[in-house]
């Protein structure tokens, strides 16, 4: 069996409780919360707390309570409904958790989050804060994307019945992950792990203990289907773990259905499919870089050359004009833009210092030529190395 020293030395931990974790597979409105199995999972939260460890926890369900509360008994397709249903939910699901973790002698906090949040630098900034502080207080944090709010998420998604805008909460955990600095992830799901086809439809399919990388091909040949009650598939949960080990915290998925498997996960046993972090401190990136990482989404791309990706990942460079071959989208001065390469693979982002028409401009120029082609010059640089995120795997 694999070592899993970044399990056992975990202090930081995001516990991810999807929406078929704590309710009953398959259950009709009226059937509700799966109260037995979450009550042993607050239980495993609060003695890993106890133990000494930072926990705090991301948690679907707040539509399916608001939903079963005001007797509908299928998921609403209506944007107002679904956003009355999470407004009704959410109070009943702080205050689920904050009766079951005060049973244990331990406090909650809830926070609502939208994609706007976790895009702007500001409210990142202060979202790490509170944080961090109601952490250091031995407070645990849970966190819920505010369905009553995402407006513009939902809109997005409109006709797919379950789409949220984080990926039912996989991909709000990873980037809660990154702008903490936890040193794990854990996504309970209703499968034990990773496997090579869905176990519940391929009884040979065999589970990734460990992941090293996680392939394009692997998160389609892993994708499972979305349930009645969730959003996430198998692909959804390998995009929040790539995201997060690339940022550098380890992943672990495995199954919310069994008590044991978060006590057993952190003592090194083998349960689940576990993604680690790079090993080396150099390569977890500063604060300012991920917010660059976690950003909500890019306002567009710079396309680059061979020469001048190599000098970005070897030489650890700025990215200057003379790389860029193409340009595409419309963004300003600070926006996140990808950065890819001819093939139309992304790289990783960052910051721009020009607005799309200024880089248009100035492609395959020399950063002499700035002033010259622009008429001012405000940076020698397109991106520079300290607003520059890469991709690790």
């Amino acid at each position: 069996m694999e070592r899993r020293d970044q399990l056992k030395d975990a202090r930081r931990i995001v516990v991810k409780l999807g929406t078929n974790v704590i309710t009953h597979a398959g259950a009709a409105a009226q059937d509700g919360i799966a109260l037995g199995r979450l009550n042993m999972l607050i239980e495993a939260v609060a003695r890993e707390q106890r133990a000494g460890r930072q926990m705090l926890m991301v948690s679907s369900g707040a539509v399916g309570m608001g939903q079963r509360a005001l007797g509908h008994r299928e998921r609403p397709r209506s944007l107002g409904l679904r956003q009355a249903c999470a407004a009704v939910g959410q109070g009943q699901l702080i205050a689920l958790y904050s009766q079951a973790f005060g049973l244990l002698g331990v406090q909650v906090a809830q926070v609502l989050l939208t994609q706007a949040d976790l895009a702007d630098r500001d409210r990142l900034l202060c979202l790490r804060t509170t944080l961090t502080r109601l952490i250091e207080l031995g407070v645990v944090p849970v966190l819920n994307e505010n369905d009553s709010v995402s407006v513009r998420e939902l809109i997005e998604h409109r006709g797919q019945e379950d789409a949220v805008g984080f990926g039912d909460n996989d991909e709000l955990s990873a980037r809660v992950a990154l702008a903490v600095d936890a040193d794990l992830l854990v996504l309970l799901t209703d499968v034990d792990g990773c496997y090579t086809a869905d176990p519940r439809d391929e009884p040979t399919a065999m589970r990734f203990a460990r992941l090293e990388r996680i392939e394009d091909a692997l998160v389609a040949r892993a994708a499972g289907s979305t349930s009645a009650g969730g959003t996430g598939g198998m692909a959804s949960k390998l995009a929040a773990a790539r995201a997060a080990a690339e940022g550098g915290t380890a992943v672990l998925i495995t199954s919310g259905h069994n008590p044991k498997a978060l006590q057993q996960a952190l003592a090194g046993e083998d349960v689940g499919t576990f993604i680690p972090a790079p090993s080396s401190p150099g390569r977890r990136r500063r604060a300012h870089r991920r917010a660059i990482a976690v950003a909500a989404s890019s306002a567009g791309a710079l396309v680059i050359n061979e020469g001048a990706l190599q000098a970005l990942v070897q030489r650890k460079a700025s990215l200057l004009p003379v790389g860029v071959i193409d340009v595409i989208g419309e963004f300003s001065p600070g926006d996140v833009v990808e950065l890819r390469d001819a093939s139309g693979r992304a790289h990783g982002r960052g910051l721009v210092n020009y607005a799309a028409a200024a880089c248009r401009a100035l492609k395959g120029r020399k950063s002499g030529e700035i002033a010259e082609v622009l008429g001012w010059q405000g940076y020698d640089t397109l991106i520079s190395r300290e607003n520059l995120v890469l991709s690790s795997v």
